[in-house]
């Protein structure tokens, strides 16, 4: 099984995730399984909120989206065409995935494939039907994947190096029981925005896509916000104003009304819009329906200390204000060299 096969399978699950969409879903003849797969990948996104309360149709669509985006030729040629992967002993390398958004775990899959090694996967409670599901279509499409791929209830046994993602607590557990394996271990992290009151109405609209996508669960999504001390909030809360039916989700008004009832109880200091509520905090960490913000004295002394919390740190968003931030609205559509934690996890495959 070439390197070239493994890409070829993984393009043609990109184009039958592209037949799907919130909009509209439409079979193209030129598919390959569509007979076997179509219909039963329609009903599976219309039951995944019944598998996981925040896995909402338009999430997971939004997911299925940006994974059929990044599967073309052009992105796997840009993305691999700087490794070496000659010299690859195959392994077994197992992965501990996450749950928090739709098919997370879905670029160390494919990493750990095209690195030339076998998967294998325990899926987290909150997400076990999504990746299966793409992978018995990979596996038609090119049968010899089969015995690549395992997925596995219980504890990992039998593996030769792990990549697991978790909280910082579980974190800690994952260093000491795989200290003796070639390991990445991931903790929590969250993404940040700086502002300087010089936005656009439509870059504040997009900083709302990076709050709000999938609720604000992911590593990705901007948690904490930075701004001056003259800085007038209102053109943040009406950039945010178009993401005002987030909280006719049952789920999600929950956490907004007891995070503000904590809140007010502490006598904290608040903003709010009904819908999202801001609060001046130095973490990072902010809770469901609400963001943190902070105050800074000049864009030379956030810097450093962005550098200083960078392990906290998964993106940052501005409008070129500072190096290797992204732009609004970009959080949740990574490329495939884009690597969490800043980690290669390909370099890391082909050096165990």
């Amino acid at each position: 099984m070439s390197q070239n096969d493994k890409k070829k399978s993984f393009i043609e699950l990109g184009k039958f995730l592209g037949q799907f969409s919130q909009n509209e879903t439409t079979k193209n003849p030129a598919v390959l399984n569509n007979d076997l797969f179509f219909d039963a990948f329609d009903d599976l996104i219309k039951l995944s909120q019944s598998h996981n309360g925040w896995y909402t149709p338009e999430q997971v669509y939004f997911a299925i989206a940006s994974w059929s985006a990044a599967l073309t030729e052009e992105n796997f040629k840009t993305w691999l065409s700087s490794y070496h992967f000659e010299n690859v002993k195959p392994k077994t390398v197992g992965l501990i995935l996450a749950g928090n958004i739709p098919l997370v775990g879905f670029h160390d899959f494919l990493s750990v494939i095209m690195a030339g090694h076998k998967v294998m996967v325990k899926t987290s409670s909150n997400d076990q039907h999504l990746l299966p599901f793409l992978a018995k279509y990979l596996i038609v499409v090119l049968p010899e994947l089969e015995a690549h791929i395992e997925f596995v209830e219980g504890k990992l046994e039998s593996f030769d190096a792990v990549i697991a993602t978790g909280s910082n607590n579980t974190s800690r557990y994952f260093d000491y029981y795989f200290k003796d394996k070639p390991s990445i271990i991931r903790k929590s992290r969250n993404s940040v925005a700086i502002l300087n009151g010089q936005e656009s109405k439509t870059q504040m609209v997009a900083l709302g896509e990076d709050v709000f996508r999938y609720f604000g669960l992911g590593c990705r999504n901007v948690s904490k916000i930075f701004v001056p001390k003259d800085y007038n909030f209102d053109l943040f809360f009406n950039g945010m104003f178009a993401y005002q039916d987030v909280i006719l989700y049952e789920k999600y008004a929950n956490n907004y009304d007891y995070n503000k009832a904590v809140f007010l109880m502490s006598n904290f200091k608040l903003l709010d819009n009904e819908f999202l509520i801001i609060k001046e905090d130095p973490s990072y960490a902010s809770p469901i329906s609400s963001i943190f913000y902070e105050f800074y004295d000049s864009i030379a002394a956030l810097k450093i200390k962005l550098e200083n919390d960078k392990d906290q740190i998964q993106c940052v968003v501005s409008n070129h204000l500072i190096d290797k931030s992204i732009p609004f609205g970009t959080t949740q559509q990574p490329a495939l060299w884009d690597y969490a934690d800043e980690v290669d996890t390909l370099k890391f495959l082909i050096s165990i």
